[in-house]
């Protein structure tokens, strides 16, 4: 089983790769059809929720650079 790797795109989507699944708040599953790699919306316009459609195209801006979160509550 591969690791699965989600990266966070400046101004748009997140790129999901590798094993997964994706389900709605009831639990049923998205049929993917096989895919190892796909984008999820962040902008909100996609007409193809929760899938990117590229509607973010020069409406959504946020320049990805990861940082360390404040230590886990206990």
């Amino acid at each position: 089983m591969s690791k699965t790797k989600l990266t966070i795109n400046d101004n748009g989507s997140v790129k999901i790769e590798g094993d997964f699944e994706i389900v709605d708040k009831q639990g049923n599953a998205y049929g993917l059809q096989g895919r190892t790699v796909l984008s999820i919306c962040r902008c909100g316009l996609s007409n193809n929720k929760p899938f990117c459609d590229g509607s973010h195209r020069g409406h959504f801006e946020h320049e990805a650079v990861a940082f360390d979160l404040p230590p886990k509550k206990v």
